[in-house]
């Protein structure tokens, strides 16, 4: 019976999560969704399948210690160091995603709100976006929602003091830029992930980004 008791102990702390302020393991909820990066229908279009074995496991959705258990169930965190989103979910738990971030000079942090969500959402480059890079012309007038638009199945829009900052969270076809500085300073996720965020977040939620 011996060589059970390891297993047994693993299994016992697969349910729990280490609480820092206690020191002390504690039993927590479980992802009442499991993370599958497979293919889906999603109303007109299709969402490719990822392979997970591709994706670094401190990039996969997961539910990990609170970080921020002064703030309220449904507010965002997004850490820019480690390329990580949490969406708090109680005093003691978060659940945690892999995110790219801005390349240098494209950085910001501060306290946005989410004003609204869209559903494959049509993406308009900026004036000097286009100026950057002349070919995205075609797109002044927007491009339209789909695989191949930069912002992917779901957009998340930031907004500070009532007016856009300009700032998404999104999708994106070029799953393998997550963790990495890749983007113009909008959030991308992997596009099963920012369905499942989109499902998740309300309007009006807390927006930390440091």
């Amino acid at each position: 019976m011996r060589p059970l008791l390891p297993a047994l102990m693993l299994a016992l702390l697969a349910a729990c999560t280490f609480d820092p302020e206690t020191g002390t393991f504690v039993e927590v909820k479980e992802e009442p969704r499991p993370v599958a990066y497979v293919s889906a229908k999603d109303g007109a279009h299709v969402i490719p399948a990822v392979d997970a074995a591709k994706v670094p496991v401190a990039y996969q959705r997961m539910l990990v210690p609170n970080p921020l258990p002064q703030e309220v169930p449904g507010t965002i965190l997004v850490d820019t160091q480690t390329r990580h989103l949490y969406l708090i979910q109680d005093k003691r738990t978060a659940l945690r995603y892999g995110i790219g971030v801005g390349r240098d000079g494209f950085g910001w942090a501060g306290e946005t709100v989410v004003a609204r969500k869209a559903h494959w959402p049509t993406w308009t480059p900026p004036p000097e976006m286009i100026k950057r890079q002349p070919e995205l012309q075609r797109w002044a007038e927007g491009q339209p929602g789909g695989p191949s638009n930069p912002l992917g199945a779901r957009a998340i829009y930031l907004y500070k003091d009532g007016h856009d900052t300009g700032f998404r969270i999104h999708g994106t076809p070029q799953w393998k830029t997550i963790g990495t500085n890749a983007s113009s300073g909008c959030f991308r996720m992997i596009q099963q992930d920012v369905v499942d965020l989109y499902d998740r977040v309300q309007p009006g939620a807390k927006v930390i980004v440091r």
